[in-house]
């Protein structure tokens, strides 16, 4: 998508280091068959990429992936998903009621660098996407 290519190139401080994450998710969104990418800017409050399926038809997408923008200089990630859509073992995200579209959601937040992280929302990403073609 040309947006959010634009958008990643004007992405330029990013002292958290997420970037390479919001990069390499977004390839893997778009790597799907018969998912659909949209991207809402909302400079100073966030950047979205939401990813719907096309087997979908009650909801409007299986993900949303946020770049907080609240502190541009500072952006991190949320990844929110309906929570009915994924599972988390390890329980490292945020149960957040009526957080997606009036549903509730299970979010997973990154504010830093972590390898373990960007896999363990990967993986998610991955099962919500099963989850949205099924």
């Amino acid at each position: 998508m040309q947006e959010v290519e634009q958008f990643t190139a004007d992405w330029k401080q990013d002292p958290l280091h997420v970037k390479p994450a919001f990069e390499a998710w977004g390839e893997f969104l778009a790597g799907l068959d018969d998912v659909n990418l949209d991207f809402k800017a909302r400079p100073g409050i966030s950047y979205s990429l939401r990813a719907r399926h096309a087997a979908q038809k009650a909801r409007e997408l299986f993900v949303l992936v946020d770049v907080v923008d609240d502190e541009p200089e500072s952006r991190w990630l949320s990844v929110c998903f309906y929570a009915d859509m994924v599972n988390d073992p390890e329980e490292r995200g945020d149960f957040v009621p009526q957080g997606l579209m009036g549903e509730d959601a299970m979010c997973f937040n990154l504010d830093e660098d972590s390898p373990e992280m960007r896999e363990y929302i990967a993986a998610r990403l991955a099962e919500a996407a099963r989850n949205a073609a099924s």
